[in-house]
């Protein structure tokens, strides 16, 4: 497989840094193909403005692919290096670390930047349907959340103050990735990120290494997909799916 890499930290040698640079010499072991995104590395700039799209004049790019953009002088050169990466990938592994219940500032600007429209959102069928929630340009890449939280696993648990996991992660894994098309694997959390004795590294990295060897046959998060029959014109879920239940969890086809 060719796997793109996107990492989110500010420091090489954290916890995260260290699972990153583990993660990627266990899949070079395995035979994949493997390019980074070191967004801090690269001082990736993280801010729309005009000078990334048309030319300066603050045009969008509506529907043009990434190669075809960037010949017109559409797209910056690091939002077509960027776009490319992900056409080439099989498959994407997003590193970061939970900041306020979300990304860091620099990976919330990688996506705002490299999913314009055309390319991560605005893409139609040929009959005009809109494509996303489970169709679109990426549709058959697949995408794994690695994070790493301060809190606690039971804090995060169900009932725990954080909230779930699931749903913190929810407008990334359902209304980032799985919009632009991709299937999303459970995510690997390795949790008190903060405070993490050699033991629970070391049960951690394993854990990694265990999902990175899966990465092409793990099964996805079952979400409901746009246009399979499951929600009405309005896009609200049909009354006979997950009938009286309410929340994020009706969008998963086990919900309930």
């Amino acid at each position: 497989m060719n796997v793109l890499w996107v990492f989110a930290h500010p420091e090489p040698r954290s916890l995260s840094g260290a699972l990153r640079d583990d993660g990627l010499c266990t899949l070079r072991g395995l035979g994949h193909d493997v390019r980074e995104s070191d967004l801090y590395a690269m001082k990736w700039n993280p801010v729309v403005d005009a000078a990334d799209f048309g030319g300066g004049d603050g045009r969008l790019v509506v529907g043009a692919a990434s190669a075809r953009a960037h010949a017109r002088g559409e797209l910056s050169a690091d939002i077509v290096a960027e776009q490319e990466k992900l056409d080439w990938a099989d498959a994407v592994v997003v590193q970061f670390p939970l900041w306020w219940y979300g990304l860091p500032a620099i990976l919330k600007g990688w996506f705002d930047r490299v999913f314009v429209k055309g390319f991560g959102y605005g893409v139609r069928a040929g009959d005009g349907r809109t494509l996303r929630y489970g169709e679109g340009r990426l549709e058959g890449k697949r995408a794994m959340v690695v994070l790493a939280a301060g809190a606690r696993e039971p804090a995060m648990g169900p009932r725990g103050v954080n909230g779930s996991l699931d749903e913190v992660l929810f407008p990334l894994q359902h209304g980032t990735l799985f919009y632009a098309g991709m299937s999303v694997l459970p995510p690997v959390a390795v949790y008190g990120a903060d405070r993490v004795p050699d033991a629970q590294f070391a049960e951690a990295r394993e854990h990694l290494r265990d999902r990175l060897r899966t990465l092409g046959t793990t099964g996805p998060i079952p979400f409901r997909t746009q246009n399979g029959g499951d929600y009405d014109d309005d896009l609200v879920l049909r009354p006979d799916r997950a009938p009286g239940a309410t929340g994020l969890g009706v969008h998963l086809t086990r919900a309930g």
